[in-house]
């Protein structure tokens, strides 16, 4: 699964990284993806994120597994 963030969308609230610190990081009041492929064990705190977003800005790409 790889995790991706619409930088124009996100307004910087910080809930992905407080949900899912392995995979997201606020820089510039932007959330980014600090990893490539999302880890196995954060999956559904991945997923969790993605679905909290307020502003629906992270999107989530299966890898053909």
């Amino acid at each position: 699964m790889r995790a991706v963030v619409d930088e124009d969308a996100c307004t910087g609230c910080g809930l992905c990284e407080e949900t899912c610190p392995e995979v997201f990081v606020l820089e510039d009041d932007v959330a980014k993806v600090i990893v490539e492929e999302v880890p196995p064990e954060v999956e559904d705190a991945c997923r969790e994120a993605a679905e909290d977003c307020p502003v629906d800005a992270i999107t989530l790409e299966d890898q053909g597994r």
